[in-house]
Parts: C-alpha cells; structure tokens; sequence
C-alpha cells in the first residue's frame, strides 16, 4: 500500500525525508522514500563511474516512483523475474536498457523478454544457456563467476555463478548454441564498504577474463555488479569517489578494453528511505536483567529481514534522542522466536523509552518494503509512502 503525498510532492518548502518520518501521523510501520535523493545518488555514482553504464539493481527498491524517476535520469535496470522486467517497462523503461541478471530463470520468463526485444542475459550453467538458447535465440549472454571472500558485510558467493575452471567451458557452448557471449560477471559481496576491497576480486575475475580472451573469446563486457554500500553506522567511503576508485582499480586489472556495466542497488536507494516505527513495549525479563527488551511494532517479517545475523546495524533515532541511554535488545512484534533483531550486540536507546513513542529507522530504503511478509501473524506489511 502507498500513502498520499500529495502535501509534500513538488515543493521544494516540503518537510523533509527525516521531519516526515518523525512527526507524520502513521498507524502502522511505513517507509518514508525521498526519490530526490535516489537521483542524487545515481549522478553520484555516475559521476565515479564515468563511461560505466549503470543498471539499477530493481530488487532493491521496486517501487513505480523510483523506477520511473531513475528512467528519467537515464538509468538502465538489472532486473531479476518477468515481474520486474514488466514493472521497468510500465515506468517507459526502453528494453535495450533492461538486463535479465537473475542466472536461474524460467524457461517461458526467458521467452516473454526476448519477445519485449530485451536481448542481454545472465547464465551461470550449462542447462540455463540451452534455456537461453531456445527462448531468445541469438541472445548476448554473460557467464556469472564465483569470487572469494573479500570481507563485504553479506558475503555472495555460494548460490551464484560457476567455478573459474568452467568459464571457458561455458563460452564455448554458449558460442556452440548460437548465442553471442559478450563477457563475464561477478557481484563482489553486498556491503563492501571500502573501495580497496575490491582489488583482490578484480585480480581473481581479471586473470579469467584474460584467459578467455587468449583462448579467443571476443569479450567486451565485465559486469561488476553490486557492493556499492550504504552508510549503516561505520565508515565507509563517499559515493562518487567510491565508485572512481572502483574504476581504477578494473582499468588497472583489465586495461581499457572492456565496456564497464555495474549494478547498483543498495548504495542508489538505502539512504532515500526512513521507517516510522513505534515502540510496543518496553520491559526487563527479571530484576536482575541488566538489558531492557524493546519491541517495535516492525520486526524481521515486516521488512528488516537484513537484520538476520546482526549483519545490517539500522540507526535509530527518537525524540528523547539526548537523554540518558542504556543497552537494549531489540525485537519484533510476531509470535515467532526468531523474531529478535539485535541481541549480540545490545541497542543504547533512552532510558525514557516507552510504550507509543516513535522510532525512526534510518537508512532503510533498500531490501525492507520487499522483504515485508504479507502479513504474518496478522500484522500488516510494511506501508510505503513517497515524497
């Protein structure tokens, strides 16, 4: 569901993102998004990434508002299912701007792109090009490869792509097939918060791309993917000058030969977004429990699934914001025991804190609204409102 704003759009006087989000009347969990500000994160990282051309990775926000503003900015998308190529076409998205990223698809999804003229595709195995291959004949194809850790907060490197010693392999048969393979890819761990650390993975996908190419594989493209970070409490570097040392680093390893794709998703929408949550209940589970519990009324099945291992630290902010603090577990308000969001490493929240007030999480306009269940345990998903 999204809320009007029509009190907002369009003026430049409006409340802002964050005077929204604290003050606005809401009477369920609602993602407060600013597209304003996922603009200007796109010609930041347009600004680093130069020549690159720059696909929106669509799962992380997929609300109409954003597509449709990033189509006016010039924006390509990464898109993962028939639902999200559709979605970037009703936004007047052209299809040559449009990727099909996802490396397992279903066989009739692949046929619907290719008849809406989208023409370039992941794959990672031999059975999805003979998928490819019947469906979108004569396709540009890119091989997805496996990369070792590199020290990303949220690590991706088991359930996609394939072992460097299958990459030729797979051109092959992809050139077998009658299908173009135009190059390779690689995502080098969601949250990778500094630049230098993707030098290690560059140097791994470089030393395949120049093996491919004397093994005479015309390759012209490296999609490096995602891993542009948002700001979730540590230092991180800016965006544009981020993404400028991410392109020195792939000219450094892959000299100016290829044409550069990149898939951002977090790093364009994370900080365009504030959720208006409210405190449940606040209590201590003995009287000797040295830690508050603190429930909100959003948890991990209404939209902060990242909180899953503690890998994602949402910063929060109340209006007692200032008084004495002390550490508490933060959880959710379903009837599952999973449903906690930060115990290893308590919450410092106001000693105040109680029953009704609001709390604003900050920073959370990537993976929330998509991730919220339809409704477990009866309590609405996630609202999404947008200035």
């Amino acid at each position: 569901m999204v809320l009007p704003a029509s009190d907002f759009v369009g003026h430049r006087s409006a409340p802002s993102l964050e005077e929204v989000a604290a003050t606005r009347p809401f009477d369920r969990p609602t993602l407060v998004l600013d597209t304003q500000i996922v603009a200007r994160n796109f010609h930041a990282l347009k600004a680093g990434l130069g020549s690159a051309l720059i696909h929106y990775a669509v799962k992380a926000n997929p609300a109409p508002e954003v597509i449709s503003r990033l189509v006016a900015e010039g924006c390509g998308f990464d898109a993962a299912s028939r639902g999200e190529i559709e979605l970037c076409l009703s936004q007047g998205a052209r299809p040559d701007h449009i990727s099909f990223g996802n490396t397992i698809k279903r066989e009739s999804d692949i046929a619907f792109a290719h008849m809406a003229g989208i023409t370039l595709f992941a794959a990672d195995a031999e059975e999805e090009l003979e998928k490819i291959a019947r469906a979108a004949p004569g396709a540009r194809v890119y091989i997805r490869v496996i990369v070792e850790p590199n020290g990303a907060d949220w690590p991706l490197t088991r359930k996609f792509g394939c072992a460097p010693d299958r990459v030729r392999r797979l051109l092959s048969m992809a050139t077998d097939l009658g299908l173009q393979p135009v190059g390779l890819s690689f995502h080098v761990g969601s949250q990778t918060r500094f630049a230098e650390m993707w030098k290690g993975t560059l140097q791994q996908v470089a030393g395949i791309w120049h093996e491919a190419r004397a093994a005479g594989h015309d390759l012209g493209l490296l999609n490096i993917g995602g891993g542009f970070p948002a700001f979730y409490g540590e230092a991180m570097d800016g965006l544009s000058d981020y993404a400028a040392r991410v392109m020195e680093l792939v000219r450094s390893a892959f000299g100016d030969a290829p044409q550069i794709m990149a898939e951002p998703g977090r790093g364009m929408v994370a900080d365009a977004g504030m959720i208006a949550a409210e405190v449940l209940l606040v209590s201590r589970k003995s009287d000797t429990d040295l830690h508050r519990w603190v429930y909100l009324d959003i948890g991990r099945f209404s939209g902060l699934a990242e909180t899953e291992g503690e890998a994602i630290r949402y910063q929060l902010q109340t209006w007692r914001d200032g008084e004495d603090t002390g550490p508490c577990i933060l959880a959710g308000p379903s009837c599952d025991s999973v449903d906690v969001l930060y115990e290893r490493r308590p919450v410092q929240l106001p000693l105040g804190l109680c029953a009704g007030d609001r709390v604003v999480i900050r920073n959370c306009g990537a993976y929330t609204s998509t991730y919220s269940s339809v409704g477990f345990n009866g309590f609405p998903p996630l609202d999404l409102m947008v200035l």
